[in-house]
């Protein structure tokens, strides 16, 4: 019996392409075969697939040199086709259906976007479709763009509620050392609060953006709302029946889901921090308030200052007096109204506790 009723999966572009850059056609097959066993079983699954700059990349021979936007834009506009092509065709033959979702970063700052991509997903998920979600790489640039598709798969587990986030990649895990060294061992089993630092490897992958260490850092944020995360070869056979079966046998490693989930609200900015679009400064002693044990909201009174521009219900930094940012909020307020409010008693909280979430 499986251990889990939904799950995000991320496929890496190192798992989905050869050495050459073409895409891996067979590995392909192979995971929408164990995707569609899943799903007959009643399982859930959400695909984030990386591939695309690389599928598209194999298809063209430029006549110019372009600008890294540019051959961005213009590979993933070739190689989204190509790849969603593939995907409908293998999981046709199955007799199953997947819908493309192409999302960017900012549809996630603002709560409206954010539930709105959450029900396109649900309803999908309801009529037994399955989902294959990518960054739209056609219109998102360097500043607006995903860490890479670790950061969206993180996303999705928590917007989705998903039980568990199994990311592959081309290697078995975390090493307690050098992946490349024999006496290296994956690091079966990753506990809350357990420092990595000395285990992860800085280096990124050869046609993604990311590496282990973007990996761990989402595991590790993700695992900390209640979702079990597992990292994983996507290029061992049956990999994925072996991760959601009773007992998995294939090497990985799995970060241990902390048992108090947060709530959804809580999930959203948690991850939201890089979506701020201000900052709200407080004193030492508003500062003392919220990192005492005692529940507490950001109130006008303890307020310093409020900087740079945003609209009401969007997502705001948290500075301390230090000058450390130690959260990230919903404002109730925009920057402009914010501003005039500032040291006054008695008003409705800048950012309410339960729109809060703290480092």
């Amino acid at each position: 019996m499986a251990k889990f009723k939904r799950i995000v999966v991320k496929i890496g572009s190192n798992v989905l392409t050869r050495a050459d850059g073409t895409l891996d056609t067979e590995r392909m097959q192979s995971l929408v075969g164990q995707v569609a066993k899943l799903h007959r079983s009643g399982m859930e699954i959400i695909l984030v697939s990386s591939g695309a700059v690389a599928s598209g990349r194999s298809e063209m021979r430029l006549q110019k040199k372009l600008d890294p936007v540019a051959a961005r834009q213009l590979f993933s506009a070739v190689g989204q086709a190509k790849l969603i092509n593939r995907y409908y065709e293998m999981f046709a033959q199955h007799g199953i259906t997947c819908g493309q979702v192409l999302t960017t970063k900012e549809n996630f700052g603002t709560r409206t976007h954010y539930l709105t991509q959450k029900d396109c997903i649900a309803v999908m998920l309801d009529n037994g479709v399955v989902p294959i979600v990518n960054e739209n790489d056609t219109i998102s640039v360097t500043e607006l763009m995903f860490t890479d598709n670790d950061e969206l798969s993180g996303l999705l587990a928590t917007m989705t509620q998903a039980e568990a986030l199994i990311i592959l990649s081309n290697i078995d895990g975390i090493y307690n050392g050098d992946p490349s060294n024999p006496e290296s061992k994956v690091i079966e089993r990753i506990e809350p609060k357990l420092n990595l630092s000395k285990y992860i490897q800085t280096g990124k992958s050869s046609f993604g953006r990311g590496g282990m260490l973007t990996k761990c850092n989402i595991a590790r944020k993700v695992s900390e709302e209640g979702i079990t995360v597992m990292i994983a070869n996507g290029k061992r056979d049956g990999i994925l029946l072996d991760l959601t079966a009773d007992k998995s046998k294939m090497p990985h490693t799995t970060f241990i889901a902390n048992a108090k989930e947060a709530s959804g609200v809580k999930k959203w900015i948690a991850h939201s921090e890089s979506f701020a679009k201000g900052r709200v400064c407080i004193n030492q002693g508003a500062t003392d308030a919220l990192l005492a044990d005692k529940a507490s909201s950001v109130l006008f009174v303890g307020i310093t200052a409020i900087e740079g521009h945003f609209d009401k219900g969007e997502i705001v930094k948290i500075v301390a007096a230090n000058g450390q940012v130690i959260g990230v909020g919903k404002a109730a307020y925009d920057s402009e109204k914010a501003q005039s409010l500032i040291g006054k008693k008695g008003i409705r909280p800048m950012i309410h506790y339960d729109y809060l979430y703290l480092d």
